[in-house]
């Protein structure tokens, strides 16, 4: 038998290899830019195409590199960062596998110029596919400069795995805010497609923050600082009211690198307890300094996967310190259990001062006297006075008694109502005489708990949840027209501030919406809303747009659905009638009308359930 087993050629090994390091244009955007952080650079710029498909460039001004280096950093397990195996457990640096440079060289067309400050040339080197292309000395400025172009030319499986542009832009600015909010200290820019994103300048934590998400979030931010022999955390906590229902604004980094960890994010949410409603998450930006020995950041080839070795200490700190933060900033609520509360009254305004409150009494008053002419104005006193100055009050049973009675006769006229009504609910819903067939028009549908219809049927009874319902019939009506003309102009146009990772998106998905009934123009980073449908009729615009937006990024992923359709879908769900809305009779018989004329009555755009039947059969069975 012959051998088998042979050693994989260089160019397939790192392709395997840039399977685990490179897996969408994000990646190579993290590599190039924690490069030039360990490069010692100040100023770093970003540059992307087509959502890092065509082109991802990182220049900055680090050390720059010489000849040689610049061709071994080609090299696979090729690094400055580490010499000998105790070095890992002793990192401060960010790239430390050597893999990086090979694994993207692996898979893409690679341009490198770099230049050291004291030479007088640098190098150019171009790589396709692993080969070197060519090497020469050039005119370069100091620092490193890496174009990365087509990515995956040579793997067009992968190439075609990828999502939209605009997908892929927003894991490369994921990937950009990553880096830029642990290192204030550096200047960043980010320009996509010839338009800047950012241009953020050195500063501190809490500008950074503020740079990359807006002048309103310094506002929301509370600080937190805690430093024990474990562990140093430092950052900010939002308030509550600010909690989103997507968890993309949130940050943990320890020793100046990114990571996640879902054990102490629950830390967090425990500490958010009966603060937030379920569902939502509170934006954090937290910072852990702890030492370099009792982390383990080897365990996953792209370092977002970290080890700690007092893992409950440091969720217990977390949990307290968020605490601490929430309730110094009278955020959390608080209870004074020494104070009396009976003599805590509000504060005057200025001005203001002190009325004393008019007590008006009938000094004739008597509930006993049974007196006709007293009893028109205020029960009377009847009797003698006693030896010790007070009436002998004799009451007359008779009063008490008929009061009595007229309370009986109020509950009894209560029970027959309800009585009478459920009789009328019943019969609307499920009288069905033997032998005659009911349709749904013929009988009066009834609304259960604001959130459920009930029809009958002619064996039985259908439950139809309005709020999907709804959506079926308003997703349907979005996608079977055109609704270009359909515009319900503002009186006031509204104004929604996007931030500025998302102004990309609002541009593709522009059109789609003014075709769903919008009238909006984009003038850089406020999106104005001149008209909306007319399905909307009160609704706020803003809300629904914002809510609407928000859905939609939720959903990018689903590439099965094209941009419109996704976009009905939400427009859908932001116009229907949300459950714990009465409706009346004509509203649920219109509605049933329009969902069994609809495309598919038994599914949600969403594609879940709408209708649930119930048969006769069932209901017997229920009773015996």
């Amino acid at each position: 038998m012959s051998d088998v087993i042979k050693l994989l050629p260089a160019h397939i090994a790192n392709q395997i290899a840039a399977g685990e390091v490179v897996q969408r244009p994000a990646s190579v955007v993290k590599e190039l830019i924690e490069n030039s952080i360990d490069a010692g650079a100040t100023h770093i710029n970003l540059v992307a195409k087509d959502g890092g498909k065509t082109l991802v460039q990182v220049i900055d001004n680090g050390s720059g590199m010489t000849d040689v280096d610049a061709r071994m950093s080609f090299e696979r397990h090729a690094t400055s960062k580490i010499a000998k195996a105790d070095d890992l457990f002793a990192l401060s640096t960010k790239g430390f596998r050597g893999e990086a440079l090979a694994s993207i060289a692996a898979i893409a067309h690679v341009t490198l110029k770099t230049k050291t400050h004291d030479a007088e040339l640098g190098t150019v080197i171009v790589n396709e596919g692993s080969k070197i292309v060519s090497q020469e000395a050039d005119m370069c400025k100091n620092g490193t400069s890496i174009a990365v172009k087509n990515l995956f030319f040579n793997v067009p499986a992968r190439r075609n795995f990828l999502g939209k542009n605009t997908t892929e832009y927003r894991k490369i600015t994921d990937e950009f805010m990553r880096v830029a909010l642990v290192h204030p200290d550096i200047e960043f820019t980010f320009h996509h497609n010839d338009d800047e994103i950012y241009n953020l300048p050195k500063g501190n934590i809490r500008q950074r923050i503020v740079q990359i998400f807006g002048k309103a979030f310094n506002e929301r931010l509370v600080p937190v600082n805690e430093e024990t022999d474990i562990v140093k955390i430092s950052g900010f906590v939002t308030k509550p009211e600010f909690a989103k229902s997507k968890s993309d604004q949130s940050f943990f980094f320890v020793n100046n690198r990114y990571f996640k960890d879902r054990y102490l994010n629950h830390a967090i949410t425990n500490a958010y307890e009966d603060l937030i409603p379920s569902g939502k998450y509170p934006p954090y930006f937290l910072y852990f300094d702890v030492p370099t020995q009792s982390i383990d950041v080897n365990v996953h080839p792209t370092k977002t996967e970290i080890k700690f070795e007092e893992n409950q200490a440091i969720y217990a700190f977390l949990r307290s310190a968020i605490k601490q933060a929430l309730g110094q900033f009278n955020v959390a609520p608080t209870l004074d259990f020494e104070l009396e509360q009976s003599f805590v009254t509000p504060a005057l305004k200025a001005g203001e001062t002190v009325k004393v409150p008019e007590i008006k009494v009938n000094p004739d008053f008597n509930p006993f006297n049974t007196s006709k002419a007293s009893s028109t104005k205020s029960p009377g006193v009847s009797g003698n006075k006693g030896a010790h100055g007070f009436s002998k009050i004799q009451p007359d049973k008779n009063v008490w008694e008929n009061f009595y009675d007229d309370a009986k006769s109020e509950e009894v006229d209560k029970e027959k109502s309800e009585i009478q009504h459920n009789e009328v609910t019943l019969s609307s819903s499920l009288d069905n005489e033997a032998g005659d067939e009911v349709s749904i028009e013929k009988k009066k549908p009834v609304q259960i708990n604001d959130k459920y219809i009930l029809s009958s049927l002619k064996n039985g009874f259908i439950l139809i949840d309005q709020f999907r319902a709804h959506c079926r019939i308003l997703f349907d009506n979005l996608m079977m027209a055109d609704h270009s003309n359909e515009v319900q102009k503002l009186l006031f146009p509204e104004t929604i501030l996007a931030e500025k990772q998302d102004v990309p998106i609002w541009k593709e998905i522009l059109d789609d919406l003014n075709e769903l009934g919008f009238d909006l123009e984009i003038e850089n980073c406020e999106i104005v809303i001149n008209g909306q449908p007319v399905q909307a009729k009160e609704e706020n615009p803003v809300r629904l747009l914002t809510q609407i937006f928000e859905a939609y990024k939720l959903t990018e992923q689903n590439e099965e659905l094209d941009v419109k359709s996704r976009l009905a879908i939400s427009t859908a769900s932001g116009l229907a009638i949300k459950g714990g809305k009465t409706m009346t009779i004509e509203e649920m018989e219109h509605m049933i009308d329009a969902l069994f004329a609809s495309s598919s009555p038994q599914l949600s755009p969403h594609g879940k359930k709408i209708i649930e039947t119930f048969t006769m059969d069932e209901i017997f069975k229920r009773f015996n």
